[in-house]
């Protein structure tokens, strides 16, 4: 079962996947796998941010009339 997690558990998450790259367990060989999984990361985060500008312009919008 897929976990749902915030998008704060998720931006979160991203840092980690971020500083792994500047630790001192950084690995080449395991560089490409994490750098993957950063960027679907990254942009499973972009649709969220998507969502939720939507879901605002949607209640501004019901705000304003």
């Amino acid at each position: 079962m897929k976990e749902n997690k915030s998008l704060n558990q998720k931006i979160e998450e991203l840092d980690k996947k971020v500083e792994w790259f500047y630790s001192d367990d950084f690995k080449l060989e395991e560089a490409t796998e994490n750098y993957k999984a950063a960027a679907k990361l990254a942009k499973e985060i972009e649709g969220d941010l998507l969502n939720l500008k939507n879901e605002i312009e949607v209640l501004t919008e019901d705000f304003s009339k």
